[in-house]
């Protein structure tokens, strides 16, 4: 069961990871859009080829892309398994936020009061 959640944790850790650069997310949002090759992605970058295909290799390496062979070029898309391991990461801290709401709206408190006020 530990070695279940810090494979988890190392998971989410790389994706935080790898979406911190500002060229990595923009490299991620434009696959949003649609699968591309290294040269589609950097005509819509200010980096070079090289810069997005190590970019790409990041993302990949977070499992937030696939990539898949198509004749000469290889063909990016976001692999949409990728952010799962973020998203229950997340959950968690939405599940906390909802309980203190909760909390505070039983207590019939407004949102930015606290007891000691």
């Amino acid at each position: 069961m530990v070695s279940l959640h810090l494979r988890l944790v190392k998971t989410y850790e790389s994706v935080l990871e790898a979406l911190a650069d500002p060229t990595r997310r923009a490299v991620f949002d434009l696959l949003r859009k649609g699968p591309r090759s290294v040269a589609e992605l950097a005509a819509e970058m200010p980096v070079s080829r090289p810069a997005v295909s190590q970019h790409l290799k990041v993302l990949k390496g977070a499992r937030l892309v696939t990539a898949h062979p198509d004749g000469r070029r290889t063909i990016y898309r976001i692999d949409p398994t990728g952010l799962s391991a973020l998203e229950t990461y997340l959950q968690r801290f939405w599940g906390d936020v909802l309980g203190a709401f909760k909390e505070t709206a039983e207590r019939g408190l407004d949102p930015g009061e606290s007891d000691e006020s």
